[in-house]
């Protein structure tokens, strides 16, 4: 039996909201992105898994600081002096995506390391693993500056392009496939993109367009037992109905706001034998991303009622997005300040953002009491011309009769009220 922690999308360097700690001089976010790694290489080697794979972006940039060098780097050490081999795809924040310039990445191609091996590009390895043999196929992030460079291609859009490399990127996973030994556990690996992958903060499915986009049924073939994919940052797995998972992992930590809602971590994996793979969705704890929507109403103090929100909520060392919804006609009075001193407990307020709603306001039908039930016809159906999809010259025939009924309705009313009062009287003289 195989095991193995397939994880991506680590990011380090994205430091969007948090706030620089005083005392190491370290950004919070960073320390977060840090902090979640560091837990699934930790469960690794607890686990003593056979190889851990990570499947691409392991910075925000093709160009990290020394900072986020030192830390990734350490972090695979641990996994090397445990003796876990350690297997990487090249991701696009990984690559400059320019022709002769090294990727982000490159360092541990060159570092005479046991144990540790890239994918740079596509290809095919035998990983050797205390419980056994592993077959390897690595697919990194596709470039497309080698397929630009030909003249057949010079005069092609971005669509065709991407098209020509999906295409060659199928033929390659295809051939890869056909030489493997089947009765080996094999392991397709690659950062890619899949037609039907769920972006991150939305339910959008991938679409055709400037990126290469790959079908599910271009990866999910024999003798692979599983795909793990990098790329999209929500776990999930494209072909649920099937022995063959195609899984993508998700990232490590929420980059934005978009991504408030979902489960962060990583797959464990296990390949019994041939046709009997397992992989289960490991949560990791993670810095909570909290958005408070507030519609204000119009009776009451509009700071009090944000405030009294954020009480019902638990913000403690979060990262906390107001947004409260007035009215346009409604003048807005809330106090910045005190909305900040009241998520003092919070790691720090990304936004307070105040959404004006917008109120139609209909002219008024300034009448007379003295004019005729035409006249007010006429200017009721000026001023609502736009709203009436019927023509105009049956609708006030259809009025005309309407306040005929209604007119001759009252006459006779009054009459049989006039006929009572005459009864009435003629009753008591007698």
């Amino acid at each position: 039996m195989i095991r193995f922690f397939h994880t991506a999308d680590a990011h380090f360097g994205v430091e969007n909201y948090g706030k620089v700690d005083q005392k190491t001089g370290i950004h919070s976010r960073f320390t977060d992105f840090v902090k979640s790694f560091e837990s699934c290489v930790d469960q690794a080697i607890e686990e003593q898994i056979d190889f851990f794979l990570f499947c691409g972006d392991a910075y925000k940039t093709a160009h990290p600081t020394p900072t986020q060098q030192k830390e990734f780097i350490r972090l695979l050490f641990k996994l090397q002096k445990a003796k876990i081999p350690v297997v990487i795809i090249v991701g696009n924040h990984d690559h400059p995506l320019s022709f002769g310039k090294a990727h982000a990445l490159d360092v541990f191609s060159d570092i005479p390391l046991s144990g540790i091996h890239v994918f740079s590009k596509p290809d095919v390895l035998q990983l050797k693993t205390k419980n056994g043999v592993v077959q390897i196929v690595g697919i990194p992030w596709p470039i497309k500056n080698k397929i630009i460079s030909k003249e057949e291609h010079f005069l092609k859009e971005d669509k065709d392009i991407s098209s020509v490399i999906s295409e060659k990127i199928g033929m390659i996973i295809h051939d890869f496939a056909s030489n493997l030994d089947p009765k080996l556990p094999a392991v397709l690996a690659g950062h890619l993109t899949v037609s039907n992958g769920i972006f991150s903060g939305s339910e959008k499915c991938a679409i055709f367009g400037r990126d290469p986009v790959l079908l599910p049924s271009q990866l999910a073939i024999e003798p692979f037992d599983y795909v793990a994919l990098g790329h999209l940052h929500r776990y999930q797995n494209l072909n649920p109905n099937s022995d063959l998972p195609v899984v993508y992992s998700g990232s490590l930590e929420r980059i934005d706001f978009g991504e408030r809602k979902e489960a962060k971590g990583f797959c464990r994996v296990e390949i019994k034998d041939k046709k009997s793979c397992k992989h289960e969705f490991v949560e990791i704890k993670t810095r909570p991303m909290i958005q408070i929507e507030v519609e204000l109403e119009k009776d009451g103090d509009q700071t009090e009622q944000i405030v009294e929100k954020i009480k019902e909520l638990d913000i403690k060392d979060a990262i906390v997005k107001i947004i409260y919804h007035i009215s346009d006609d409604t003048k807005d009075q809330v106090d910045l300040l005190a909305v900040q001193r009241e998520c003092s407990d919070a790691l720090c307020v990304a936004s307070i953002i105040p959404m004006r709603k917008h109120v139609t306001k209909e002219r008024s039908l300034k009448l007379n009491v003295s004019m005729k039930f035409s006249d007010v016809l006429d200017r009721y159906i000026e001023l609502k011309k736009d709203d009436f999809g019927v023509d105009i010259k049956s609708l006030k025939e259809k009025a005309f009769k309407l306040y005929d009924m209604i007119h001759g309705d009252v006459v006779e009313s009054n009459q049989k009220l006039e006929l009572k009062k005459e009864i009435n009287l003629k009753q008591e003289s007698n």
